[in-house]
């Protein structure tokens, strides 16, 4: 028997004022990992595939029929260069693909772990802890429609793959959305350097959501007011502070420890 949704169909709220980043109509995903998981990902539009013919053995090495139904080019790696820039790190192969449409949050199952950014912008940063959180079983990342990065190929390459694994909900007020997760039992708990409590001695078994805040400002004092409680990461070390993909990081890995 199927998981029912926990959350009821909620009446649609104005939008919130502000400007929101048009996302393109098609971009280009690019190296092994992001592009074997796009093409596997049936959610996903797959227009086009760019590759030189050692990627394409290797691709299909690894996924048998991956790249059926699909337009296929064979590519020289100055040609891949010229799509998505000689910075980028391709590995020989290029897709072409439309953006994944979002995941509402009425849809969303199970609560067990689920990933909250509160206006982090930088998309190597969101792509990371979308890897982590697809490391750490997280049931769902979400996010804001402003101050968010849209979906590209460096997102893609920063998540290496987990793009196309994590479920990603985009809602347009955040508060109301924590208020929403605290009703249905879920612990909304965030990251503070001078919190009183460490999160690597607190047990906990609650189904959780851990917010994390833009690198620099932190969470939004609104934000940290709707949290049930506050945390601090022991850092034994001189540098107390971290990237918020490598807090990120450490936090879901207290989170799953001690809530087994």
């Amino acid at each position: 028997m199927s998981q029912k949704p926990i959350f009821r169909r909620q009446k649609k709220r104005p939008a919130a004022a502000g400007k929101v980043q048009k996302q393109p109509a098609s971009h280009h995903i690019y190296g092994l990992h992001a592009v074997s998981a796009a093409l596997k990902n049936h959610r996903r539009k797959k227009i086009a595939l760019y590759c030189t013919a050692n990627a394409l053995e290797k691709l299909s090495a690894e996924n048998e029929n991956i790249a059926q139904n699909i337009d296929l080019q064979i590519s020289s790696p100055r040609d891949l260069d010229r799509l998505v820039g000689s910075e980028a790190v391709h590995q020989g192969l290029v897709l072409k693909v439309m953006p994944l449409p979002r995941f509402d949050l009425k849809t969303l199952t199970d609560c067990r772990l689920v990933i909250i950014l509160d206006q982090i912008t930088d998309p190597h940063n969101v792509g990371a802890i979308l890897r982590t959180a697809c490391a750490f079983g997280a049931n769902a990342v979400i996010t804001t429609a402003r101050h968010a990065p849209k979906e590209t190929g460096v997102l893609a390459k920063s998540a290496s793959g987990a793009l196309d694994i994590v479920p990603v909900i985009e809602v347009g007020n955040l508060g109301e959305t924590i208020k929403l997760l605290k009703k249905q039992a879920i612990w909304c708990v965030g990251l503070d350097s001078e919190a009183d409590l460490s999160l690597s001695e607190t047990g906990l078994d609650h189904n959780i959501a851990l917010i994390l805040g833009a690198e620099g400002k932190g969470l939004r004092q609104k934000t940290r007011q709707l949290c049930d409680q506050m945390f601090r990461l022991d850092m034994p070390g001189e540098i107390k502070s971290l990237n918020v993909s490598n807090a990120a990081a450490i936090a879901m890995f207290a989170l799953t420890s001690t809530s087994k």
